[in-house]
């Protein structure tokens, strides 16, 4: 279900950076949707892991690295293209999508060194990657586990038939009505765990953290696999079980629960994706059931890239009578 997720998810970051949607057939949005597969699959490469320590010769030499600079031009020239077409027709008093918005900004020009086209460029091409990847393999790994746990896949679409039925659309006013749906969607996160390690950070200046000098300059990297596997947190780690964010069958938050990371330089697209990851996975299991492909094995396999993904699979999605 790969593309057919990643067209979906796609298509909303799209609506909100570039202001319209594409048809899934648009030969344009297939080609970006390529372009974004290979430059999040590679990164799992060695020499493009050695990129990392060797830079500067690394740039040099063939292989399989420099598909990602590429790619990621490629990426770049379409969105820089879009950026130019929005100027045609721009009109500062009324913004259709963030592109607009930050042509507004930039044309204050009360902060050149922040808001200007190459940070543009740069910040629509980050949502598109990010507001894409992440939220479509959270969604495929959603799917596999429910085609492995067929009785907890029974029991989010019974709490869906007592709550919505199978005529009401999804949408986020009926969260706090579904706890239970919700307890599976926040155990996916935390058994599909898609950014181990989160997003490295760098200290501002010279500080002391729990006793440790850190001086500026020094990489923070937080370990999200050890929180989110720590059995004194979670009663069953290495299982996935939705009983972890239920209590007295009402939803639970959890401290040790950081997909999004903390503090002031969380995840902008949180609410986003929160609200993304619930209206998809409760309208896919509103209208179909999913099971593995008769004589075939599903295996929580994955592959390491930009995110952790589960490996391609094929899955059957049965229409619910």
């Amino acid at each position: 279900p790969h593309f057919k997720i990643n067209n979906a998810v796609s298509n909303i970051i799209c609506s909100i950076t570039f202001g319209k949607r594409f048809d899934y057939q648009d030969d344009q949005f297939q080609e970006l949707l390529r372009l974004l597969d290979e430059v999040t699959c590679l990164p799992k490469l060695v020499r493009v892991q050695l990129f990392n320590v060797f830079p500067r010769i690394m740039k040099l030499l063939p292989g399989p690295h420099q598909i990602i600079f590429s790619n990621r031009e490629k990426l770049r020239m379409f969105i820089a293209r879009v950026i130019e077409n929005h100027r045609r027709d721009w009109n500062p008093a009324e913004a259709r999508d963030f592109i607009d918005a930050y042509l507004r900004e930039i044309e204050k020009g009360s902060s050149p060194s922040v808001f200007n086209e190459e940070n543009l460029i740069c910040s629509t091409l980050d949502l598109f990657v990010a507001g894409t990847e992440t939220t479509s393999t959270t969604l495929r790994w959603g799917l596999l586990y429910m085609a492995l746990y067929p009785e907890i896949q029974e029991k989010v679409q019974a709490e869906i038939d007592r709550v919505l039925g199978q005529s009401q659309q999804p949408s986020t006013a009926a969260r706090e009505s579904m706890p239970y749906t919700n307890a599976v969607i926040h155990e996916v996160q935390r058994m599909g765990n898609i950014i181990p390690l989160n997003v490295p950070r760098e200290v501002a200046e010279d500080t002391t953290l729990a006793g440790y000098h850190l001086p500026k300059g020094t990489m923070v990297i937080t370990n999200l696999t050890a929180l989110h596997s720590d059995p004194t947190e979670w009663a069953t780690p290495d299982t996935f079980n939705p009983e972890h964010f239920l209590e007295n069958g009402k939803f639970k938050k959890r401290e040790a629960f950081l997909p999004f990371s903390v503090g002031k330089r969380a995840c902008l697209g949180e609410q986003l994706a929160r609200t993304e990851l619930f209206v998809f996975f409760t309208s896919l299991l509103q209208k179909f059931s999913f099971r593995p492909p008769d004589n075939e094995k599903l295996s929580l396999k994955f592959r390491m890239g930009l995110t952790l993904s589960p490996v391609t699979y094929r899955i059957c999605a049965v229409p619910r009578a």
